[in-house]
Formats: C-alpha cells, structure tokens, sequence
C-alpha cells in the first residue's frame, strides 16, 4: 500500500498521542516515524539492548523527532507516566527471539508476561482508547496435522499450537489482551500476528536463528556459504518492515478492528532455500550447507489475508524478489551494518 495513501488514512492520528513500547526495533522505529509524519505526538519505550553494539543507531529512532524514553516495561511507575493522557498505545516491546527464549525461558518469562501486564493493567487504567498488541505467527506453530506437504495456510481461527517459549509467551499476551482490555474495560484492543518480518535496517544477533533475510545476505557477502536450517524446506510468509509499521499504524484507526485477531502478512509461501537462491543471484559464487533444524523452528506456513483485508482494509505491497533486491543494495551502501562478531567468526 503506497505510503501517500496510508497517511491520508492516519488523518485521525493528527494530534493524538500514541506511546509506543520497543519502538527502538526494526519495526518499531519504522512505526514511530510514520505516526510522526501522520502528525501523531509519538513516545517511544524501549530498553535500547536488543542489539549488541552500535546496531540501535541504524534504526535511527533518535532522529525522528519523537520522544524517546529510555525504560522497562516493568517498570510500573515509568509507564504509568507516559500512558498518563495517551490516546493510544502499540505494544510491541518483547524478548522477540525464539531461540534466545528457549535458552533464558526466564528472561522471556519476565519481558513477555510480567512486562505485558505491566501495560495491559496501566493501559486500562490510563483510559486509553486503542492498545495494539503484537503478536507473532509463532502461535500456529505447524499447524494442523495432516497428510502431504503442501505449505498451510494459515487462519485467525485455527486452533494455536505454540512450538517456542517465545510462541507461548505471544500467546498468553494474546489471551490476557482479551481478558483485561475485553467487555466493559474502556480500552479497545486489536491483536496482529506478524509474521516472518524482513527488510532494511533488520541485523542478525549472535546464536540467532531468525531474520533469515539478513542471515543468509551477510553470509554470503563475507563470502561464507549460506547456512540452510534444515535444508531450507520451512516456509515462510516473508513480509517487508515498511508494509508491516503501515498495518501496524492503521490497526489504530480503523473501526472494525476493535476486539480483531488478524494475520499481517503477504500470502504468499516462499521457502528459506528460495530466499538463499533470491539472495544467492547477486553473489556469484556463493553456496549452500546445510545444518540441523534448531528446537522450536517451525516447518511454518502462510497468512490468510482474507479478514485482514476486510478488517483492516490493507495488503502488503512489497513483493519477496523487490524485498531481498532492497536489502541487498542496502547492504552493500551500508558494509559497516556487517556486526564484527560475525566478521570475525568469518574471519
């Protein structure tokens, strides 16, 4: 969806205050700057520690001309303050990595429950008027159990089957959304599972097997074979950072999705050995290896888009090839967003 056309939907925005937790992501930073071009007073929460290194100034949440609070999201008082006359709140701050989850079940454990409490309990009390919650299409885990090996597809209704500690966490938010902001709250909700998010500035961290985009990119730029999972036959719903903020921004603002659980996504299945070939065309030379499928990796599967098209009146615009054309060009503008501990580890 052209961004001229998300911002004249936004129009309601203008003016109103929207805090946003994590919005010094990938995808939170490029939220933050849409709501503020949309003419929103934008707050960013975020812990600044995702990353190691210089990586958070890539994302550039300090040049947009939003207010950028430094804190944890169980830090009550701290969002008791800026929830504090907000019209709207984006929830998107987690420990958003299934295989780090897996290794510290505790520290998900704090940052995905206890600190979405925090939020949901202080939204309800601040009398916001929308919370939107990110969830993840981890919460499908496989899917449904059946015979073949066609690629699923993947609706809002089907039952979940978290595989991850991360896509258990996602799925308790979803459910404690519904029972504290649900009925006679006060505050709206709405609920968006992402799914496979990609695309520039997006940079891999250490002992991760997410972000296959930029994964697979950087491997084959230091000139090291492009490392499949599995042998790359999991599939992906690949949807670009610049489409997910927009259906992000507009889940604030349209009416029909109060109290909605939508899929945000392309429709389209793509496996991870047809992004490493995508990839792989502007590296002459480079190959593949292929490596053991990591605990709780999804053989995964597709976004039905049909009710969030209806609901949200949206679909993702940037194509997988045009995705991977756009990252690798910014790669190659940008080497020093190369982490040295990967050029190390080449090296």
């Amino acid at each position: 969806m052209a961004g001229a056309t998300v911002l004249a939907r936004l129009e309601s925005l203008r003016g109103a205050r929207v805090v946003v937790t994590g919005g010094g992501g990938l995808v939170g930073s490029r939220l933050a700057g849409l709501l503020h071009r949309a003419g929103a007073e934008v707050t960013v929460l975020d812990r600044m520690d995702a990353y190691p290194g210089p990586v958070h100034a890539l994302f550039g949440v300090d040049g947009l001309g939003v207010k950028v609070v430094r804190g944890d999201i169980r830090d009550r008082e701290v969002v008791r303050q800026l929830l504090a006359g907000a019209d709207h709140v984006v929830h998107a701050a987690a420990y958003a990595d299934v295989a780090a989850c897996t290794r510290h079940p505790g520290t998900a454990f704090r940052a995905n429950l206890e600190g979405t409490e925090v939020v949901l309990e202080e939204t309800a009390a601040a009398g916001v008027r929308r919370l939107v919650l990110v969830s993840s299409a981890a919460v499908y885990g496989n899917g449904e159990e059946r015979p073949g090996q066609e690629p699923q597809e993947f609706h809002e209704d089907h039952t979940p089957r978290p595989l991850s500690v991360y896509a258990n966490s996602k799925l308790w938010a979803e459910h404690q959304t519904r029972l504290l902001l649900g009925g006679s709250a006060g505050t709206e909700y709405a609920v968006l599972r992402y799914f496979s998010v990609y695309g520039d500035p997006q940079v891999p961290k250490p002992g991760s097997h997410s972000w296959m985009v930029p994964w697979l990119t950087m491997q084959a730029r230091l000139g090291r074979p492009m490392r499949l999972n599995g042998g790359g036959v999991q599939v992906r719903d690949l949807v670009h950072v610049e489409d997910v903020a927009a259906a992000t921004a507009l889940a604030l603002t349209e009416e029909r999705m109060a109290g909605q659980t939508v899929n945000v996504g392309t429709g389209t299945p793509t496996s991870v050995r047809a992004v490493g070939e995508l990839i792989a065309a502007h590296f002459p030379g480079s190959r593949f290896v292929t490596t053991p499928l990591p605990p709780g990796d999804p053989l995964g599967g597709f976004a039905s888009t049909r009710r969030t098209r209806e609901l949200l009146r949206w679909s993702a615009g940037i194509g997988i090839r045009e995705g991977v054309d756009r990252y690798v060009r910014w790669l190659a503008d940008t080497p020093a967003a190369l982490p040295d501990w990967l050029s190390e580890s080449a090296a």
